[in-house]
């Protein structure tokens, strides 16, 4: 690596805020629908080596700090991901920040619990399966490691050869 991108690199590393700049939408579309001053941010990341150009209505942060916002939004994307695929939340009960919370920390708290169970009792059935399994034995009254031998719960194929035929062929 030669002397000039070595210092490149290193300027981009340790300044990766290119500029911050108040602008104003002028095309008219964009005008009318957002007639207030915008700020732009440029932002350098050196991990990825890509120049992100980040649009907000937020005047007061400081500049690295909203970049540091958009440029950790995926994780916050991923986050939510994991939630609707392991806690099954399919959508929010409440809007409130707490109601929104509480119903997260409901769902991690079962989630816990049921990853204990499965851990303690030795259980081979996947944690959605345990929990498939609970919701239909929960007012039933038997010990809970019986509920998971009571019956194989893995998928069960079948012969084609008794499939009923649609038409005669």
């Amino acid at each position: 690596m030669n002397d000039s991108k070595r210092i490149q690199s290193y300027v981009a590393y340790i300044l990766p805020l290119r500029c911050d700049q108040i602008v104003v939408p002028v095309t008219y579309y964009s005008k009318k629908a957002y007639p207030e001053k915008l700020r732009r941010i440029k932002f350098y990341d050196a991990e990825r080596e890509k120049r992100l150009t980040f649009i907000t209505n937020h005047l007061r942060l400081p500049a690295i700090t909203i970049a540091d916002l958009y440029k950790r939004r995926w994780q916050v994307e991923i986050f939510f991901k994991w939630i609707k695929q392991h806690l099954r939340i399919k959508r929010f009960y409440g809007t409130s920040e707490n109601a929104v919370k509480t119903q997260i920390c409901i769902a991690v708290s079962v989630y816990v619990l049921v990853a204990i169970i499965k851990k303690r009792l030795k259980i081979d059935h996947s944690l959605y399966t345990i929990l498939q399994i609970l919701s239909i034995t929960l007012f039933e009254k038997m010990p809970i490691l019986q509920a998971f031998q009571a019956f194989d719960y893995r998928n069960i194929t079948t012969d084609y050869g008794i499939q009923l035929k649609l038409f005669d062929s």
